[in-house]
């Protein structure tokens, strides 16, 4: 006797098992989080890089033109404590300012650099040519 398949062995060849949609959605969720990880650690390594900003000449130049206008020869050096309340920030910075007369019309050259404490070089610097008119000859008047 031929038998007819009933409408729920048609049904159970067609659809997938209750362990078959666990299984995967078990291995979606596993790829979603391991994303998700990964972004909010790229997202926590942009920060901190956005946070931290190395320190510059033009920082030096900025306090330097801003406390005074007379230049006076020679080098002046120091840490980036002194120049302004930056805490631990630039811990491993210090900072030179060389001035040297340029021309005889009162022409100064002022060389600025900042130096990395661990290893010694130079991390910036900035030449800028002052003009002190009160100054002939290397000589303040």
């Amino acid at each position: 006797m031929k038998r007819h398949p009933s409408a729920f062995d048609r049904r159970a060849h067609r659809a997938f098992s209750l362990i078959e949609v666990m299984v995967a959605l078990a291995i979606f969720f596993m790829a979603v989080f391991a994303i998700l990880g990964l972004i909010s650690q790229l997202l926590k390594n942009a920060r901190a890089f956005q946070n931290k900003k190395g320190a510059d000449a033009g920082m030096v130049h900025a306090y330097w033109s801003s406390i005074t206008n007379r230049v006076t020869e020679g080098l002046e050096s120091g840490e980036f404590n002194a120049l302004a309340n930056f805490k631990d920030q630039y811990r491993d910075y210090s900072w030179e300012k060389d001035t040297t007369f340029y021309a005889t019309n009162g022409l100064w050259q002022v060389d600025y650099r900042v130096i990395n404490k661990r290893n010694g070089q130079v991390e910036s610097s900035v030449r800028t040519f002052f003009y002190d008119p009160n100054t002939q000859s290397g000589v303040p008047q």
